[in-house]
C-alpha cells in the first residue's frame, strides 16, 4: 500500500469511526448472528495474490460487523465496561503508527518515561503512598499472576525461581474473587486445592477472622501460607472486602497482600469513594484497569507494588543482547512483569488524563454512579424486584421475585435476561449470589445517559409484566 492509498483509507476510517462512536446506538448491541455464520462468510484459505483494499473494507462492514458485539453501546450495561473515547483512540492510533516496542529505556526512553509519569499521577489520582511503583500491564489477570508469582518467591526466599518449590504455598481469597485468582494459582505452580476460599458475610465481603482461622489451621498442618488477595468490587456483586484488617493479618503472618481493584478502583478518584481503598497502603501490590471506566481503551491495566525489587527479581533475567550502558540508572520495564515485548500503552492513557482532566473524569465517574443508584431507586419502586447486593459504586444486582419458589424464581429471572437481551437495545448479564440467579445492571459506558438507564428500566419492567402476564393467563 502506497502512501496515497494509505492517506485515503487512513481517512475513510478515521471518519468511519467518528460516525460509529456518534451512532453506535443505532446498533443492536448485542450482536444476533449463530454460531458459524461469520465464519461461513470467510474464504477457508489464504489468499494467494493481492486483494484491494477496497474489497477488504467493503467486507469488514458487510461480514465484521454484523457479528460484533457493540462494547461501546450507551445500552452496554452487562459485565463491566470496557471503554474507550477520541482522545485514547487517537493516542492508540499513533502508538500503532510508531510501531514502538519499549521492551527496556533505550529501545525508547520517551516510552518509559512517559510510563513512569502517567503510572504516578494515577498513584496519585487514587491516593496511593508514595513508596508505589507502577508499572502497564495488558490486563488486570495478568497483574494478579504477577502478583502471585512475586508472592511464590518472596515466601520462598526466591527459591523457586531456581530450584522448584519444595513446600506446598497456600494463596486465600474470596469465595467472590474473580476467577483470575484461580487461572493465575494454576499458571504460577501453587496448585488448584491449595487456593483457599475465605467465608464471606451478608454484604459478600471477605470476613477477616475467617480467614486468620484457615491460615492457623493451614500451619498446624505443616503448609505455608503465601498470599492473600483481596477484591475491591467483585465481579458478581461489587463486594468490598475489608483491606485493613486483612492487611493486618498479611503482615502478621508474612503474607504477600495484593488487592485486586480491576473495576472499583477508578471510584476512589472521587473522594467520597477514596474509603474503599482504605488499608491499601498496607497492600504489597493492587491493580486497577483505566481501560474499564477510565475511558482508556483495552488493553491498559494500571499494578502498583510496594517493593519494586521483589517483583523485578522475581522476573529479571540479563540476556547479553538485552544489557545497555544505563542499565543502572533506568527502569527496564521488562523486569516488571511477564513481557519482554512491551507496547506504548502510555501514550493513549497520557492523551486521556490530559484530554478530561482529572475533574472531567470525576464527574464521568459521578455520573454513573448517580445513574445506579437512580435505577436502584426506582427498581425498588417496584415491589416485584429486589436487590440482591449492596450498590457501592454502579453495579446494581437485582431479580424479579413474585413469591414463587426459588427454583421457578432462577428460571424465572433466566427467561426474563433472555427477554432482556433479546430487544438488542440494552445488553445485562448475570451471576448467581446465594444460590439465587441474579441480573447485573452496570453503568460505566462513556456514551450512557440517563435516557438510556430510564429506556432500560422500561425494557425490564415491560417483560416482567409480559412473563408474569404468560403465568397468569396459563
Amino acid at each position: 500500500m502506497n502512501k496515497e492509498k494509505f492517506k485515503k483509507y487512513g481517512y475513510e476510517i478515521i471518519d468511519w469511526i467518528a460516525d460509529y462512536l456518534e451512532n453506535v446506538e443505532q446498533y443492536p448491541v448485542k450482536s444476533t448472528v449463530k454460531p458459524g455464520e461469520i465464519k461461513n462468510l470467510l474464504p477457508s484459505s489464504p489468499p494467494a495474490h493481492p486483494e484491494e483494499m477496497e474489497a477488504i473494507w467493503q467486507d469488514f462492514k458487510k461480514i465484521i460487523i454484523p457479528g460484533l458485539t457493540h462494547w461501546q453501546h450507551p445500552g452496554w450495561f452487562a459485565y463491566f465496561p470496557s471503554n474507550n473515547s477520541p482522545a485514547s483512540i487517537l493516542g492508540e492510533l499513533l502508538s500503532a503508527g510508531l510501531g514502538t516496542q519499549g521492551m527496556v529505556w533505550e529501545t525508547s526512553p520517551a516510552a518509559t518515561e512517559l510510563e513512569e509519569v502517567v503510572m504516578d499521577w494515577l498513584r496519585q489520582m487514587i491516593g496511593l503512598p508514595e513508596s508505589f511503583a507502577g508499572v502497564i500491564q495488558d490486563t488486570a489477570s495478568t497483574a494478579t499472576l504477577c502478583a502471585l508469582l512475586a508472592a511464590r518467591e518472596k515466601a520462598t526466599g526466591f527459591a523457586v525461581n531456581t530450584q522448584g518449590f519444595s513446600k506446598i504455598l497456600r494463596v486465600y481469597a474470596s469465595k467472590e474473587a474473580h476467577s483470575s485468582v484461580e487461572k493465575g494459582v494454576k499458571i504460577a505452580g501453587y496448585g488448584r486445592k491449595n487456593l483457599v476460599y475465605i467465608p464471606t458475610d451478608e454484604e459478600f465481603a471477605l470476613i477477616p477472622g475467617e480467614l486468620e482461622k484457615a491460615i492457623e489451621e493451614d500451619l498446624k498442618f505443616g503448609f505455608q501460607p503465601a498470599c492473600v488477595i483481596a477484591t475491591v468490587g467483585t465481579t458478581s456483586s461489587g463486594a468490598v472486602d475489608p483491606l485493613k484488617p486483612i492487611g493486618e493479618i498479611g503482615k502478621k503472618y508474612n503474607l504477600w497482600f495484593h488487592v485486586d481493584a480491576a473495576y472499583a478502583g477508578t471510584a476512589a478518584i472521587l473522594p467520597e469513594k477514596r474509603w474503599a481503598l482504605e488499608g491499601a497502603e498496607q497492600a504489597d501490590s493492587l491493580v486497577f484497569n483505566p481501560h474499564k471506566w477510565m475511558l482508556t481503551n483495552f488493553d491498559c491495566s494500571a499494578f502498583f507494588v510496594r517493593q519494586p525489587e521483589i517483583l523485578t527479581r522475581t522476573f529479571e533475567i540479563h540476556p547479553e543482547y538485552l544489557k545497555t550502558g544505563v542499565d543502572a540508572v533506568v527502569k527496564n520495564y521488562r523486569d516488571w512483569g511477564i513481557q519482554l515485548g512491551r507496547r506504548f500503552r502510555a501514550l493513549k492513557l497520557w492523551f486521556v488524563i490530559r484530554t478530561y482532566g482529572l475533574e472531567g473524569i470525576k464527574k464521568i465517574i459521578r455520573q454513573h454512579i448517580h445513574l445506579a443508584e437512580l435505577f436502584s431507586r426506582k427498581l425498588q419502586e417496584d415491589k416485584r424486584f429486589e436487590l440482591l447486593a449492596p450498590v457501592y459504586f454502579s453495579l446494581v444486582c437485582f431479580r424479579l421475585n413474585d413469591g414463587r419458589g426459588e427454583e421457578e424464581l432462577n428460571l424465572l429471572n433466566k427467561q426474563l435476561l433472555e427477554a432482556i437481551n433479546s430487544t438488542g437495545k440494552i445488553y445485562l448479564t448475570h451471576t448467581t449470589l446465594n444460590g439465587k440467579y441474579t441480573l447485573r445492571l452496570v453503568v460505566g459506558q462513556r456514551t450512557t445517559e440517563e435516557r438510556h438507564v430510564r429506556q432500560a428500566l422500561e425494557i425490564i419492567k415491560t417483560k416482567a409484566d409480559s412473563l408474569l402476564g404468560q403465568k397468569l393467563s396459563g
